[in-house]
């Protein structure tokens, strides 16, 4: 059985202690009340507020917790409202598409699949919860690329694979593409990651108007493509999608 990570465990406690009682606390209390040495206290608390977890008032040398816990609870709200938001749409469009649908969010220079519907057939499909697809070839990425500054700052910094002959990884090239996802409104990726493999995604807004994912509809080149040519009904049901899920989310018409 493997076994924890002491630090780790007593840095967990220092956060569920910050969390409840008084809003701020001395050192001394930290200590007593996790019965740590003072100096062991001091040693993480530092650490905790180098990462921006925890924050010491200056007058009164006590500590309250950071502005970063608050900001990785915010996304975490966000994903599980976005998903719970996207449930009814993202199955409609299965439905009416016949293709599995991927909601994605940007994580770790990547995006995210934090949605998956099964394609409405009896074949054997695993379900893709939790995997990461890459921002520069995917459908789901460049949506995300085009739309959110972070995600697009993400795609020109890391490396841009080719995971075929048709994946585009020259920046100039890869910034047209973004362009050309911006004027039509949604992404495609047709065996620029997988070799018989073509997805359309598109993108979604919050109340704010800021993209916080893109939802997508992924399958075989020969049922999204006809004469070469991606499918324009199919680009219309995810454009639909993204825009029902964006109203839901408060963003208004697109």
């Amino acid at each position: 059985m493997a076994r924890n990570i002491q630090s780790l465990e007593r840095a967990a406690a220092m956060l569920r202690l910050l969390a409840g009682g008084e809003r701020r606390l001395g050192l001394s209390d930290i200590a007593s009340s996790l019965g740590l040495a003072k100096g062991t206290a001091h040693g993480i608390l530092r650490t905790l507020q180098q990462e921006g977890f925890v924050e010491q008032e200056p007058a009164s040398g006590r500590y309250q917790l950071g502005a970063e816990l608050l900001r990785l609870g915010t996304t975490y709200l966000d994903v599980h409202e976005l998903r719970a938001r996207a449930l009814v749409w993202t199955d409609d469009l299965a439905r009416s598409s016949g293709e599995s649908v991927h909601l994605g969010v940007l994580h770790q220079q990547g995006v995210l699949i934090v949605h998956h519907v099964f394609r409405p057939d009896d074949s054997r499909q695993v379900l893709e919860i939790g995997a990461m697809q890459p921002l520069h070839s995917t459908a789901l990425g460049k949506v995300l690329s085009a739309y959110d500054p972070v995600a697009h700052s993400e795609a020109l910094e890391t490396e841009r694979r080719a995971f075929t002959d048709r994946t585009v990884c020259e920046p100039d090239a890869f910034e047209n593409v973004l362009d050309l996802t911006r004027a039509r409104g949604y992404a495609a990726d047709i065996e620029e990651t997988w070799e018989g493999v073509a997805s359309i995604a598109a993108p979604i807004h919050d109340r704010r108007r800021m993209p916080v994912g893109s939802v997508g509809i992924t399958g075989a080149v020969e049922r999204l493509c006809q004469e070469g040519e991606l499918r324009p009904e199919l680009i219309a049901a995810v454009r639909d999608c993204a825009r029902a899920v964006s109203r839901d989310l408060g963003a208004g018409r697109f």
